[in-house]
């Protein structure tokens, strides 16, 4: 037996068993075995106007200072012993290797403690313990934040250099405190973080998020029944249909960020953190920035043991000056998809990808097909956009390609569109890998189900006002500040924004575009609840058209890399 077991008095092995104020523990290691380490629960931290915050602080039983990784949410800072206890009830996850004293997608003390970092974990105003009302993702969490960062650098185990780091929820926070830049702040690892909460989960193209946003909101109320203070997210969606200034003052200023930072997107949370993490990396002043891209499941990928040792080589070279060779590292890495969880990887020197070649696949009516020359002759083709049980709410493009070909960032579909019997139109679209014998090559995809697709992306007709500013060739950037509908029979171009994927296509391999008056992927990963997105309140009537050929260039814009 451990000789720390065999003083059962002396140390808990439970987090269950943890009290508040100072424990001697031990922790089920997945890496290191059974450790001992100090774990202080609820300890207080006072803001700026009087309402203390709690945190978790697991550091090592030694003498000495150290870097903090920290993280925080309002999930609970200790309300789950297990994460992997969410897999029953959430059969898809996939294996997530982490001690008992890891609340979900935080950091796990079972792995930085060995390694001499200490671990906060910090519960935002609102939640667990903490005091005051709860405003998820917004700047007043920032600056509980920040201040919990200049806390946490000036306590007697810190040697004043603390990193961020989580998944989700914990890396939105990240977004919005470094864009404070506290002084402590040294590094971060934002893993999959939206921060544009209009455009990346309350409302896809303008067409709101019935399903998980409304789940997510459902879940912290859940979670926090005694505190009556949680803003209502359902009722400002309803109430903020357009990018307004409640909008405006939930989207974080990423050029305001520059510490150094460690990001990680991947192709596989669209409609949820892809588009966030890309443009976080993107947008961001940071001097010293890195960015690593997966087309895998996000807790899974988080806590891989190689995830672990590149995020501890990032931490090692920022937070403890250890020279490790950290600054060679590419400064974009990237899975390139070949089929579920098979691919290879590839690097880079910026997002986009420097070499990248934008390339034109006009949309041919007559035959179905994705063309490299735009027809000469126009032709329109329909559907019924109300025909979703019986699968005929839609059309499909596709191409079948002759040389082996790689599509890695930002696709976009050009249409120009009518409505037959309304003066809006909700338009959902897919693309999709098909392999040499015509099967769909499926993937994993939001939120962590294993029939997903390639890419996908939305758009409500009547948001189809560009921000010229923003948009690019490949990207456009919808300003969702105004309606404007359709009148009787008008025609009109739209540009969707495709989100980025990385995939590579076989020579007789085929692309398709889907585009279809409801949802392309249905179900979900989580039986009876709403975890993945879903888009019923919309504004479809009737006929759908699609203009192609001569005066009507509908096209799919593809990203091709040009072979290394």
């Amino acid at each position: 037996m451990n000789k720390f077991l065999g003083n059962s008095s002396a140390v808990l092995t439970n987090s269950e068993d943890v009290q508040p104020g100072l424990n001697n523990i031990v922790i089920d290691t997945v890496h290191y075995g059974y450790q001992e380490m100090i774990m202080e629960k609820d300890v207080p931290v006072v803001m700026r106007d009087g309402v203390t915050l709690y945190v978790n602080v697991t550091r090592p039983n030694k003498p000495g200072t150290f870097p903090v990784v920290m993280s925080a949410d309002t999930y609970g800072k200790d309300n789950k012993p297990k994460i992997t206890n969410m897999g029953p009830i959430w059969p898809t996850l996939g294996p997530i290797p982490t001690s008992k004293f890891t609340p979900e997608e935080s950091p796990d003390p079972g792995f930085w403690v060995p390694n001499d970092y200490v671990v906060v974990k910090v519960a935002l105003r609102g939640s667990a313990k903490s005091e005051g009302a709860l405003y998820p993702w917004s700047r007043l969490e920032a600056e509980d934040y920040a201040e919990v960062i200049e806390w946490a650098g000036v306590q007697e185990w810190s040697n004043g250099n603390v990193g961020t780091n989580g998944v989700s929820y914990l890396a939105v926070t990240q977004w919005w405190a470094a864009s404070l830049n506290p002084p402590h702040l040294k590094a971060m690892i934002p893993w999959e973080g939206l921060n544009d909460m209009y455009r990346e989960i309350a409302f896809h193209g303008g067409i709101p998020d019935t399903g998980f946003f409304r789940f997510w909101y459902d879940g912290i109320v859940r979670r926090w029944p005694d505190n009556n203070n949680i803003e209502d997210l359902r009722a400002k969606q309803q109430e903020h249909p357009l990018f307004d200034e409640y909008w405006q003052g939930r989207q974080v200023n990423l050029t305001d960020i520059q510490v150094p930072m460690f990001v990680c997107a991947s192709w596989s949370t669209q409609g949820l953190h892809n588009r966030g993490t890309f443009e976080g990396f993107k947008q961001s002043s940071s001097e010293h920035k890195w960015l690593k891209i997966h087309g895998r499941k996000e807790w899974e990928t988080y806590y891989t043991r190689e995830s672990l040792e590149q995020q501890k080589q990032f931490f090692d070279y920022f937070l403890k000056g250890i020279e490790n060779d950290w600054m060679d590292t590419p400064r974009v890495s990237y899975e390139v998809r070949d089929t579920f969880y098979q691919g290879h990887n590839q690097v880079g020197t910026a997002w986009p990808l420097a070499d990248t070649m934008y390339k034109k696949l006009y949309l041919n009516g007559s035959a179905m097909t994705l063309d490299e020359q735009q027809p000469e002759e126009s032709t329109k083709v329909s559907y019924d956009s109300e025909a979703v049980a019986a699968h005929q709410d839609e059309v499909r493009f596709s191409t079948t390609f002759d040389t082996d070909t790689e599509l890695t960032g930002n696709m976009k579909l050009k249409l120009w569109v009518s409505a037959e019997d309304a003066d809006d139109m909700d338009l959902f679209v897919g693309i999709k890998k098909l392999n040499r014998r015509g099967d769909e090559v499926y993937f994993p995809d939001f939120n962590h189900i294993e029939n997903g697709q390639v890419a996908t992306g939305w758009l409500r007709v009547s948001h189809r006002e560009l921000d010229m500013d923003k948009s690019t060739e490949a990207q456009p950037w919808l300003k969702h500040e105004r309606t404007l509908k359709l009148k009787d029979q008008e025609i009109v171009p739209v540009e969707i924004e495709i989100l980025p994927s990385g995939t590579h296509f076989k020579a007789g391999e085929r692309i398709e575009v889907v585009v279809k008056g409801s949802e392309v992927v249905k179900g979900s990963s989580a039986p009876g609840l709403k975890v993945r997105y879903e888009h019923t309140e919309t504004v479809n009537k009737g006929t759908h058209v699609i203009y192609t050929g001569g005066k009507y260039d509908s096209h799919l814009l593809v990203p091709v890399i040009p072979k290394k």
